[in-house]
């Protein structure tokens, strides 16, 4: 039988291997074992962190409408609560997003809510 030799095949490989450790920093981008190491242990992170962000976001959409809400005098957990019951369909996203661009138009949302569902 012939001798079967890697040659195009890894080469293919090693050159995929090569494009997504691209940037990466001394024999990560260079050595071959260590660069399949370092682009599984980047696609392990990527996973983990694409749904990391969204909580990081989350909590950082809460953490601003809690400070605007104080400067409303009133709490996060009742506005919320109030915002269910007069069944405003606004998410934290946006709420927060209006709260620092127009902080106005946030306390007019707020005092709305407030006549619609009376905060205790």
């Amino acid at each position: 039988m012939a001798r079967a030799k890697r040659g195009f095949k890894k080469r293919r490989r090693v050159k995929k291997l090569k494009e997504r450790a691209s940037g990466f920093v001394l024999g990560r981008s260079v050595q071959t074992r260590r660069m399949a190491e370092a682009v599984d242990r980047a696609g392990v992170y990527a996973y983990r962190d694409r749904r990391a962000k969204k909580r990081d976001f989350r909590q950082l959409w809460i953490a601003r409408l809690s400070a605007a809400l104080n400067a409303n005098e009133i709490s996060y957990s009742r506005f919320i609560s109030a915002m269910k019951k007069a069944k405003v369909n606004l998410n934290r996203k946006v709420l927060s997003d209006i709260a620092i661009r127009d902080p106005q138009a946030f306390t007019a949302i707020v005092n709305e809510v407030r006549s619609l569902a009376p905060v205790n």
